[in-house]
């Protein structure tokens, strides 16, 4: 590449922000235009930042984030997730956010340099292990398309979608139990139903989830205020 690759690094770990601004430092194909922690990162400021790629070590920046979502990251700063999880299904919910690479933990400084670099120049890269998870998942896409029966089988009630878009701005049991004016417990409960009903593990995945379901949500939306 003739021109610097502007890269925008948000970690939530410092020392690893700090060796991935080192090491694309002493990279003269690659420039610098800001590293972040997880919790200071602002979303407007990488968009209006100029950055090629964005680079980070944890998918709980989109739940910080709700902005953030695939159709964003497609028309911003493309996204390589670096010291990731090996797990098929966070894989997967990267590459629906719009992620263009997935660098697992386990992965070498030039692995790392070699993603961000393949992305740069407009391409992706996965782990070799998951370019089959990848086929499979495309190949079996028609059967996972949203449809009313799919909703209706999750059976969600009023209470556990009022808490959908709270999960989704990242916000803590203790936090959604104070704004829906529940118990801490309650909200703990309604929490582990709801994951239950929707199949996954993990709170990001609900909203991810339902985001595709039903639309997007919002606690703008009348129909989920209290």
């Amino acid at each position: 590449m003739e021109d610097k690759a502007k890269v925008f690094i948000v970690c939530g770990n410092r020392l690893l922000k700090e060796f991935i601004a080192r090491i694309l430092g002493k990279k003269s194909d690659f420039e610098i235009v800001a590293a972040h922690g997880l919790c200071s990162a602002s979303w407007d400021e990488i968009v209006n930042s100029g950055a090629d790629v964005l680079v980070l070590d944890s998918l709980e920046f989109f739940v910080r984030n709700p902005a953030s979502s695939a159709r964003a990251l497609k028309n911003s700063p493309r996204c390589v997730l670096i010291a990731m999880e090996d797990d098929q299904n966070r894989f997967l919910m990267a590459i629906r956010r719009g992620a263009r690479a997935y660098v697992l933990q386990d992965a070498s400084a030039i692995d790392v340099v070699s993603a961000i670099r393949t992305v740069a120049e407009g391409h992706a890269m996965c782990p070799p292990l998951y370019a089959q998870v990848l086929f499979d998942f495309i190949a079996t896409q028609t059967d996972e398309l949203p449809n009313k029966r799919r909703r209706a089988q999750w059976g969600l009630t009023r209470r556990e979608q009022q808490l959908v878009p709270l999960i989704g701005r990242g916000l803590s049991n203790k936090e959604i139990a104070n704004h829906l004016s529940l118990s801490e417990q309650t909200v703990k409960n309604h929490i582990h139903r709801i994951l239950r009903k929707v199949g996954v593990s993990d709170r990001l995945s609900v909203f991810e989830a339902c985001q595709t379901q039903y639309g997007a949500l919002s606690t703008k939306d009348n129909r989920y205020s209290t």
